[in-house]
């Protein structure tokens, strides 16, 4: 049970999707830890390393032996990013979990109120949100207009209330994540999605964070075959909840 108004006594278990993110991994990791020094007095992190073909498996074991408070999970092949999260959470031992992105896009200066949200504030989810007036968000438009479509589609098909699903910065309540992990089927970048659509509808605690992001240069995301991914799924987890229910 997290003790509200004392960030300092609760561990915070920060995980780190990653897949073949050799040129990112050192410098995200030692980022995190000169973060997390400064307001937790109890952490990990989990590199949750998915199937890497590029030495970053490599990488990961040696910052698992360097840093105590590392821990390396691996997979042999790939079986997707919402994969590597469930699995790495489940292994956690943290009462705050947290998951960012390998690329650092949203600055870890919100990695405090982000974990705040939970351990003080008493909310069950809190996530990092670009499309808040507060928020300052550097991407091309034909990302940033995909994005707003995006999240306009699943507020109106799916009912949810946030304004950004997809910002690869969350933290979360163990106990209420876990609480819903079950449920949750999408194995790679529609978790995200899916996660939120269903604590909103459980009625979770839900705060978003306005945020400073900037798109990484290198990333995964392939915009027109991921988006119509994204659309089928969308379709897909709106006749789970909504006919399948009737």
């Amino acid at each position: 049970m997290i003790e509200k108004n004392n960030v300092n006594s609760v561990q915070v278990s920060v995980v780190l999707p990653a897949y073949n993110e050799v040129h990112y991994l050192c410098p995200a990791v030692e980022k995190t830890i000169q973060t997390l020094t400064t307001f937790a007095d109890s952490y990990e992190i989990i590199i949750a390393e998915d199937g890497s073909q590029d030495g970053t498996a490599e990488i990961a074991t040696e910052l698992s032996t360097k840093y105590s408070c590392v821990r390396h999970i691996h997979r042999e092949t790939r079986l997707g990013r919402g994969t590597a999260l469930n699995n790495a959470f489940r292994n956690s031992h943290g009462e705050v979990l947290v998951y960012m992105d390998l690329d650092l896009a949203t600055d870890l200066h919100y990695l405090q109120p982000l974990v705040e949200a939970i351990s003080v504030e008493g909310y069950d989810f809190s996530t990092g949100s670009r499309m808040l007036p507060e928020s300052r968000a550097s991407r091309s438009f034909s990302r940033g207009f995909s994005s707003k479509m995006y999240n306009s589609l699943v507020r109106h098909m799916l009912g949810s209330k946030l304004r950004d699903h997809q910002c690869g910065f969350k933290a979360f309540k163990k106990e209420s994540l876990l609480e819903l992990l079950s449920t949750v089927q999408a194995t790679h970048w529609f978790w995200d999605t899916e996660i939120m659509v269903r604590a909103h509808q459980q009625d979770y605690k839900i705060k978003e964070i306005p945020v400073e992001w900037h798109s990484g240069k290198d990333t995964k995301v392939n915009l027109a075959k991921d988006s119509w991914n994204m659309f089928w799924q969308v379709l897909g987890l709106w006749w789970k909840l909504e006919i399948k229910k009737k």
